[in-house]
């Protein structure tokens, strides 16, 4: 699945290694596809909202009262002025510079934190290259430090199909040690020798796109089922905003029921979507038309009956 909106650079800097510059642009190699709930009100569908009360006087805080604290080991709290925050060590440098080439299998996976593809910018193709190939020739990867967010961090640079791929790290003492032990038990030779053949059976190399991603796609089923099925809560807040996208023809459906209900008059059924329906949804159908229709002959009638017995007056 490619990436839904156009990749856009987030820093720009220069990779140094030696007296060599290469200028790049950075971008996110990554985004979350992970499926996302609203919580709302089971009963009529409106969004939870959350508000920022304080422990001690159960009063709301404006966000200009809001500050940062630090709550120490022993469970007191300091306030930081933004004044204290700035006087904490921060970087604005646009250097991302290679302290060594280390052999590849020295740094653990569970070090890596995000990942970003640098780009060559201007003058930057040629000792990029370079830079890409000395990656590729020595097997090795580049540990570098650089200031992301105003903070140093490290990382390491490596390449893939062709394009170096910058990946932030953890510190070391992020990483938690297992506070429990494994013992190895009574493993006979004839459980090593199954365990051996399962492993050849089951071998082959990695291939990401055979893997997919069934809950995503489970819950937009339901989802859609469920709206076919007529399950859905309409409220005042359903309609996305603000750089989300919006269903253009629902919105002017609803805009034209506002407007007519203000007029006092009936607001009109949006058309059916011409969506598989089940089957239950499918045997309701002929009977709204069938309503629609009563009512239709039933508005139309009367009407006629007037026009009738004007006609009637006149001719007499």
């Amino acid at each position: 699945m490619g990436h839904a909106y156009p990749m856009r650079a987030i820093w720009k800097g220069a990779v140094s290694f030696g007296l060599v510059s290469v200028p790049v642009k950075l971008y996110a190699a990554t985004e979350s596809h992970d499926v996302s709930f609203r919580q709302v009100h089971a009963k009529d569908g409106g969004r939870i909202k959350y508000q920022r009360v304080c422990s001690l006087d159960g009063e709301e805080v404006a966000y200009a009262d809001i500050a940062k604290g630090y709550e120490t080991e022993d469970g007191e709290m300091v306030i930081l002025t933004d004044d204290d925050m700035a006087e904490l060590p921060s970087t604005s440098s646009r250097e991302i510079a290679v302290e060594k080439f280390v052999p590849r299998d020295q740094i653990d996976p569970l070090l890596f934190e995000k990942s970003y593809y640098l780009e060559p910018e201007g003058a930057g193709a040629k000792p990029y290259a370079l830079l890409r190939q000395a990656l590729l020739d020595a097997d090795r990867m580049a540990v570098v430090t650089v200031a992301l967010r105003q903070r140093t961090s490290i990382a390491v640079l490596r390449v893939k199909d062709d394009v170096i791929v910058l990946q932030t790290m953890m510190w070391p003492d992020e990483i938690r040690t297992p506070d429990f032990s494994v013992e190895a038990g009574d493993v006979k030779d004839s459980e090593v020798k199954m365990a051996h053949m399962l492993v050849e059976t089951l071998a082959g190399d990695f291939d990401a796109s055979e893997f997919e991603d069934d809950y995503a796609g489970a819950v937009e089923a339901l989802v859609k089922s469920k709206i076919e099925g007529g399950e859905i809560k309409r409220t005042e807040t359903s309609t996305k905003t603000s750089g989300e996208v919006v269903d253009l023809l629902a919105a002017l459906q609803k805009s034209v029921a506002a407007a007519k209900s203000a007029r006092g008059e009936e607001a009109e059924e949006p058309p059916a979507k011409k969506a598989p329906a089940k089957k239950s949804a499918a045997k309701k159908a002929p009977a709204k038309k069938t309503a629609a229709k009563k009512t239709a002959a039933k508005k139309t009638a009367p009407a006629k009956k007037t026009a009738a017995k004007k006609q009637a007056k006149k001719a007499s």
